[in-house]
């Protein structure tokens, strides 16, 4: 699958919540890694979403919100993925931050360049990268 989503991640989904509108899916990549997506129940039942079922979680980067210093917060945002900056880049406005987190994955945003000043994101330096449900996109081979 070729697709413009920086982020993927391939799993299992281990429980589907219904309700009358959306459902909440949940998505286990292995390492104890978790993505919580919503998506509208006539979606869950096309893709035929169901514990058990493989699946892959796309994030676009512009999606990922990085914040530091978020010890003993709470945040609305069913994912957060605590990490390691491996790689800032710079462009004119905005930079792509790649964020380890565990098993060796990467989770890349894309924030402003005054961003990663104010937030002083170096390599080595640890971040949380949150990511609302609704923003997260299911694809299942079909």
């Amino acid at each position: 699958m070729k697709t413009s989503a920086r982020n993927r991640l391939s799993g299992t989904v281990t429980s589907v919540t219904e309700g009358a509108v959306n459902d909440v899916v949940d998505l286990e990549v292995g390492d104890g890694i978790t993505v919580s997506a919503v998506v509208t129940h006539g979606s869950t039942q096309r893709l035929g979403l169901a514990a058990g079922v493989e699946a892959t979680a796309l994030i676009k980067a512009p999606w990922v919100v990085l914040v530091t210093d978020a010890e003993g917060l709470l945040f609305s945002a069913r994912n957060r993925y605590d990490g390691t900056v491996t790689r800032v880049e710079r462009g004119a406005v905005n930079a792509t931050v790649d964020l380890e987190i565990a098993g060796g994955r990467t989770i890349v945003a894309v924030v402003t360049n005054e961003s990663v000043d104010e937030l002083g994101l170096a390599a080595g330096s640890t971040a949380t990268a949150l990511v609302k449900a609704s923003h997260v996109i299911l694809a299942v081979a079909g």
